[in-house]
C-alpha cells in the first residue's frame, strides 16, 4: 500500500448525485474489485492497482473551511469516490473534522461508508441538524462479500454498525449497490435498522473477471438484475421500509 500525504486544491466540489461532495482520500484501502471509482487513476498519475494506493489530502479540513463561506448551501455527500471512513481515517481524523465543519455550519451532510468506524463520530453526527449514514451493503452472504470486497469489512459488522447508529436516533440507509449473489436475503437483516433502502445493478465490467472465475456470469445477467430489483422492492415493501431501485 503506497501512501502519500498530499495537499489538495479543492475539496468541497459539485456532484452530478447531491450538491456536493467532499473526498478526503484518492484512493480506498477496500480495493473493491468491481469499484467505478478507480476511473481516478486517470487524473492522478497512479499506476498501482485500485486498493493499492491512497492520497492522504492533509488538508481538506483548512479548505472546507474556506469554501463553505464562499458557497451556497447545500447538501453534502461524503464521500462519492473513496470510503471516508477507510482503515487510514483512524490515524488522520480527515472525515471527523470535515463532519465538525458542516455541523457548525449547520450543512446537511449525507456519509457512505462501509466500515463500523464511523461509529467513533457519532457524537458528532448526532448533534448535526441534518446528517445521515448510509452502508453499502451488497450482499447477505460474507462468502460472496470475501470473492468481491476482501478487504472490506464483514457484512454482520455492518448491519451491527446500522442497528446502533439507528438505535441512537440517527437516521440511516443502506446502498445495495452492486447487487451481488446473495442480495436476496438482505430486506429482513437491513429492514430494522434502515430508513430506506437504494438499490443499484453493476452497471460497469471492472469485476467481470471476478464472474468468470467463479462461475457466477449468469449474475451479472439483465434478467438477473431485473429480477432481484422486483424481489427487493416487494420485500422491503412488505417491511414498510421505502426502496428506490434506481435501474
Amino acid at each position: 500500500m503506497i501512501i502519500k500525504e498530499v495537499k489538495a486544491k479543492h475539496i468541497l466540489n459539485e456532484s452530478k448525485v447531491y450538491d456536493y461532495v467532499v473526498n478526503p482520500y484518492t484512493g480506498c484501502q477496500h480495493g473493491c474489485t468491481y469499484c467505478y471509482a478507480r476511473f481516478m487513476k486517470r487524473f492522478t498519475g497512479h499506476q498501482e492497482r485500485w486498493g493499492e494506493f491512497v492520497d492522504v489530502k492533509i488538508n481538506a479540513p483548512a479548505l472546507l473551511s474556506a469554501e463553505i463561506i464562499k458557497k451556497k448551501r447545500g447538501r453534502v455527500w461524503v464521500s462519492g469516490v473513496c470510503d471516508p471512513y477507510q482503515p487510514l481515517e483512524e490515524k488522520y481524523e480527515l472525515t471527523r473534522r470535515c463532519l465538525e465543519i458542516l455541523r457548525r455550519h449547520s450543512w446537511p451532510a449525507i456519509i457512505q461508508t462501509r466500515s463500523p468506524l464511523v461509529l467513533r463520530d457519532m457524537d458528532v453526527i448526532r448533534e448535526a441538524e441534518a446528517f445521515e449514514v448510509g452502508f453499502t451493503v451488497t450482499t447477505a452472504d460474507d462468502g460472496v462479500r470475501r470473492i468481491f470486497e476482501p478487504k472490506a469489512p464483514p457484512i454482520e459488522d455492518r448491519i451491527k454498525a446500522l442497528e446502533r447508529l439507528h438505535l441512537a436516533g440517527i437516521r440511516t440507509y443502506a446502498m445495495i449497490a452492486p447487487v451481488l449473489p446473495g442480495a436476496e436475503n438482505l430486506p429482513e437483516l437491513l429492514a430494522p435498522n434502515v430508513d430506506y433502502v437504494i438499490v443499484d445493478r453493476l452497471n460497469y465490467h471492472y469485476g467481470d473477471w471476478v464472474y468468470k472465475k467463479y462461475g457466477l456470469e449468469d449474475k451479472r445477467s439483465d434478467s438477473f438484475f431485473h429480477e432481484m430489483g422486483r424481489l427487493l422492492s416487494s420485500k422491503f415493501r412488505s417491511f414498510n421500509v421505502s426502496c428506490r431501485i434506481i435501474f
